[in-house]
């Protein structure tokens, strides 16, 4: 369904593993992230109520997964660390055409956002399956699920709205460059990393 070309190593758990700490604070911040990028897109294309409304929604479902993790985080004797930067989104973020149209730019924001659930959903997937943790085995699979709904939000408002260009056609180009993005990654303990 993700339409991922590369998927993550599952040895990427193992270094997930040996951080439990630093994952969840990285987490944390995605989840907020996720959020600020739904509300951006509402600022940035506030004409399309429908749009506002399903993103108003979301982000509101990620501040409240950055809400789960902070809890997790307190819960374990951990503390949220400072803000961490995401090297992956912002090597994607370089992807997307900063020209044309306003109605250009809003669906290539849609299909950048779509990326990243779907990649999170990906890791999420991951760490469900093989992560020896009970508590964040259920929490990455109900996560998952998710990440997945917000995958299909962003790529069906991209194709809803973006009639006039070849979404089709520019997902293709966006699902080749992760791809070849992703083989830098998972060698880190963050989601992303």
């Amino acid at each position: 369904m993700l339409h991922l070309k590369l998927k993550t190593d599952p040895r990427w758990v193992n270094i997930v593993e040996s951080n439990i700490e630093e994952i969840l604070t990285d987490h944390a911040w995605c989840e907020q992230k996720a959020a600020t990028n739904a509300i951006t897109i509402i600022t940035l294309n506030s004409e399309y109520p429908e749009l506002v409304t399903e993103l108003l929604a979301l982000a509101k479902e990620e501040l409240e997964h950055f809400e789960m993790v902070q809890e997790i985080i307190k819960k374990r004797g951990f503390s949220l660390g400072r803000e961490r930067k995401d090297s992956y989104v912002n090597e994607l973020y370089k992807f997307m055409n900063k020209g044309g149209s306003r109605l250009h730019a809003m669906v290539d924001r849609l299909l950048f956002s779509a990326m990243i659930e779907a990649r999170s959903c990906e890791r999420f997937k991951l760490l469900s399956k093989e992560i020896n943790d009970p508590e964040l085995s259920k929490f990455y699979n109900d996560l998952m699920i998710s990440e997945a709904g917000h995958y299909t939000t962003f790529i069906t408002f991209a194709r809803k709205y973006g009639k006039e260009i070849d979404v089709d056609k520019r997902w293709k180009e966006l699902v080749e460059f992760e791809g070849e993005l992703i083989k830098s990654y998972g060698k880190h303990e963050t989601i992303h990393g």
